[in-house]
């Protein structure tokens, strides 16, 4: 492997005086199927990457045969990805991609900071809110590993298409403009295209809520209730997101690009879709036991739910789908009650910034 050519604290001094940035090892903290898939698109992008599993058995298949037979098993990988079970190992990066499921992002960083080289940039892949804090995964970030830059990755992508190279495009949000372009171009490939935001909040709310939202519109089709239906909860949940993210500090407008409808309209559309999947199968009668019971990978939705509700209740905002989706999904609440429930609201005007 090439040997990392600038320390974190040149790569960081570099970003503020406007020099261009020598990103050549990619350190990949999770191999889901997402992790993986992006730890290949680092690999076809020229980097030297360094892939962390949690489980065993994933490094030894990487290792073994270059497949992830467990999270993404159709796709073969670059022999020059490296997989470990070493988080020292992994941590030896110019950059690092934190990819575990959004409820684990606070435990990984702890077990991290022994191994984190000082300054080393972060860029979060995961989308969710941590329940009983309703903590974005930057604040959570922030809190175990200061003294470190922080990053959104996110849009509108399934980590098979990625892993394929089928043209992607996504948004990488920082508030460190020139460190977010030498990442961006770093990472970029053919298919695989980086666009820059400002608005880390923006991008973070449009990451999680959206995955709720998909579980409701994959309960509408699941339950066979007309295209129609599925339009109308894509359209007003989106109103509410939008409110969320204004409430929040983020910008009504980043909901318009890849990190909010691009990615919300790609989950909650498609049965590649774990949280739409899941919503398609409870409205055709399967228990939320039952569909998590037969899955490996984690269906974030289901967990984002009540921190979304309970972070909209400390910003005053008013949520009721997402209000609706929480009772289904955590307070054993009929669809049937909870569909009659939204459809009897009270008439309000369609641009209402309260409602």
């Amino acid at each position: 492997m090439t040997l990392i050519s600038l320390s974190p604290s040149e790569i960081l001094r570099n970003c503020d005086e406007g020099v261009p940035v020598n990103i050549q090892r990619v350190g990949v903290i999770g191999a889901g199927a997402w992790g993986t898939a992006l730890a290949l698109t680092a690999r076809r992008a020229g980097r030297d990457v360094v892939l962390w599993a949690l489980e065993a058995e994933v490094v030894e298949a990487i290792t073994r045969t270059h497949r992830n037979h467990i999270f993404l098993p159709d796709v073969a990988l670059d022999p020059g990805i490296v997989a470990t079970g070493d988080l020292k190992k992994a941590a030896q990066a110019d950059v690092l991609l934190l990819v575990p499921p959004a409820q684990h992002l606070r435990a990984t960083c702890h077990a991290l900071k022994p191994y984190l080289p000082g300054g080393v940039p972060l860029v979060i892949c995961a989308k969710g809110i941590e329940k009983g804090t309703c903590a974005l995964m930057t604040a959570i970030v922030e809190e175990t590993l200061p003294h470190h830059s922080t990053l959104v990755l996110s849009g509108p992508t399934f980590a098979k298409d990625v892993a394929l190279g089928l043209p992607t495009a996504v948004t990488l949000a920082t508030t460190e403009p020139e460190l977010g372009r030498s990442i961006a171009e770093a990472l970029k490939t053919k298919t695989f295209r980086p666009y820059v935001s400002g608005d880390l909040m923006g991008v973070e709310v449009g990451g999680a809520a959206k995955n709720v939202l998909a579980i409701g519109c994959g309960i509408a089709d699941g339950k066979g209730l007309g295209a129609n239906a599925r339009a109308a909860l894509l359209t007003r949940g989106l109103a509410e997101i939008v409110r969320l993210t204004v409430a929040c500090g983020g910008r009504a407008e980043t909901l318009m690009g890849l990190a909010g409808l691009g990615d919300l309209v790609l989950t909650a559309t498609s049965m590649q879709s774990r949280n739409y999947s899941l919503g398609v199968a409870l409205g055709q009668g399967q228990s939320l036991d039952q569909i998590l019971g037969a899955r490996r990978a984690v269906t974030e939705g289901v967990y984002t739910a009540e921190a979304v509700v309970k972070l909209a209740m400390q910003k005053g905002v008013e949520m009721p789908i997402f209000a609706a989706m929480d009772r289904i999904l955590n307070g054993n609440a009929g669809i049937d009650a909870e569909l009659h429930g939204l459809l009897n609201r009270p008439l309000r005007d369609e641009l209402d910034a309260a409602h």
